[in-house]
């Protein structure tokens, strides 16, 4: 992380969303990246790997996105046999963040606070981490320098962990996004189907729009 970035800018709830949407999907389907309005809706909105689990419509995710290509988070892509417009987010551009690190921000701006145990539980899709301690040595880099991306939580009665929060949407409370136990192994299963589910209904989206177009022009 270098230490002449520029500060991080202050993001709301629908545009970090969006930012880490896009993040998680540039690692984990290449394939269906930089992303069409239709595909990062349904990526906002996924039951899985999200909290909370938010309903967008795309005009929602559009003024987000407009939003983001203001502060330069977010820029259009071009070329390619496609004609619809896709989004691609430039976050590692400007602060050029090694992969360990942005796994982190992508986990914390999809989920909130979270302990390293549980970072380094739902990390395996972005970035594998060796261990618990090698997720601790990541965040602490990431709280350092002069413009630090997240900071440790007050820990609360009954929590046995520190929680970690990202500092691009401001100071949040110790209170938010309480973590509820779960099953790793379980919770992880889950997630690989119906993540699997939701980009199929994704691809056949696009591929009914296609034809339509097709039809149509």
């Amino acid at each position: 992380m270098e230490e002449n970035q520029a500060a991080l800018p202050q993001l709301d709830q629908e545009e970090q969303r969006v930012l880490g949407a896009l993040i998680e999907k540039s690692r984990t389907t290449p394939e269906y990246y930089p992303m069409t309005i239709n595909a990062l809706t349904a990526a906002c909105n996924q039951k899985t790997s999200r909290d909370p689990v938010v309903q967008y419509d795309e005009q929602t995710v559009t003024l987000a996105i407009d939003r983001l290509k203001r502060k330069g988070l977010v820029s259009t892509a071009t070329g390619g046999a496609s004609r619809s417009i896709k989004y691609k987010h430039n976050f590692a551009l400007i602060f050029r963040l090694p992969p360990a690190e942005m796994a982190i921000m992508c986990l914390l701006l999809l989920r909130g606070p979270q302990t390293p145990g549980a970072l380094h539980n739902r990390s395996g899709k972005l970035w594998e981490f060796g261990s618990i301690e090698e997720v601790q040595s990541t965040l602490e880099a990431l709280s350092g320098g002069a413009f630090p991306f997240v900071r440790s939580l007050p820990r609360q009665p009954g929590q046995k962990e520190i929680r970690y929060v990202h500092l691009l949407g401001g100071q949040v409370s110790g209170e938010e996004s309480e973590e509820v136990p779960s099953e790793p192994g379980r919770e992880n299963e889950m997630e690989k189907r119906l993540t699997a589910v939701e980009q199929e209904l994704v691809s056949l989206r696009e591929a009914y729009e296609r034809l339509i177009k097709e039809l149509m022009g």
